[in-house]
């Protein structure tokens, strides 16, 4: 969530902040979305600091193409979600088709990584159109937009926990309620306090954001290390009783 959430904020302060617009910085962040991206499907193994590059960047990038498409074009929230909820069907369709996994707990193919990111992308796009549908069209705020979506949150994690729905059913639910929680909650960090937000601006928002993001990063980092080193002591302890 810190991830959806920095893409928010600093997808705002490249386009309305620093004033390069909706288009041109959506091209340039797809564009080193596609860089990453292609690091990421080049490697054959989990890199955590090239894996969340590749989702930090999908999340700007989606927030900028969201804000592109319904402002910049003018298509409004509810014709841009029609034709992002069909393109995410569509690339799920797909995936099913093809016969590949979409349990991303596990090894992925390349070609089943392509279609993850595909959908990462597409989700993140829709998202930020929903999150910006609730708070703006629906007029119910950004604090109680945020709470609703991480109440729906909530009752994914228990009933991943504590039923037996399909884990990467919930999963991806999870995953796109995420951006609209990141797109609600940035702009109640950076918004206006006459337009309901706490007025912290965008750069500032993103600064703290992202420090919530690395603190998570080092956390995940140092239980990888733990794994590692619980991993060689039973090899090495195996070894011995050989």
């Amino acid at each position: 969530m810190t991830a959806t959430t920095f893409g928010e904020t600093f997808a705002d302060f490249f386009s309305q902040t620093l004033g390069f617009g909706y288009g041109a910085t959506s091209t340039v962040l797809l564009s080193f979305f596609a860089v990453v991206l292609g690091g990421q499907l080049y490697v054959k193994s989990y890199w955590p600091n090239l894996f969340w590059l590749v989702m930090a960047s999908s999340s700007v990038a989606g927030t900028l193409i969201s804000d592109f498409i319904d402002r910049t074009l003018g298509w409004g929230y509810p014709l841009g979600m029609g034709v992002l909820l069909s393109i995410l069907l569509v690339i799920i369709g797909i995936w099913k088709l093809t016969g590949e996994s979409m349990n991303v707990a596990g090894a992925m193919t390349r070609k089943a990584e392509v279609f993850y990111w595909s959908t990462i992308l597409v989700s993140n796009t829709l998202g930020t159109a929903l999150g910006d549908f609730m708070s703006d069209s629906l007029n119910l705020g950004f604090g109680l937009s945020a709470g609703i979506i991480g109440g729906l949150l909530v009752i994914c994690g228990i009933l991943a926990y504590f039923t037996r729905v399909s884990h990467v059913l919930l999963f991806w639910v999870a995953f796109v309620l995420t951006r609209p929680f990141g797109a609600t909650f940035g702009d109640l960090l950076t918004k206006s306090k006459e337009k309901g937000g706490l007025d912290l601006g965008t750069l500032k928002a993103s600064m703290v954001i992202l420090a919530l993001f690395l603190i998570c990063f080092a956390i995940e980092m140092y239980m990888l290390y733990k794994a590692k080193k619980a991993k060689a002591a039973k090899l090495a302890e195996i070894e011995g009783d050989v």
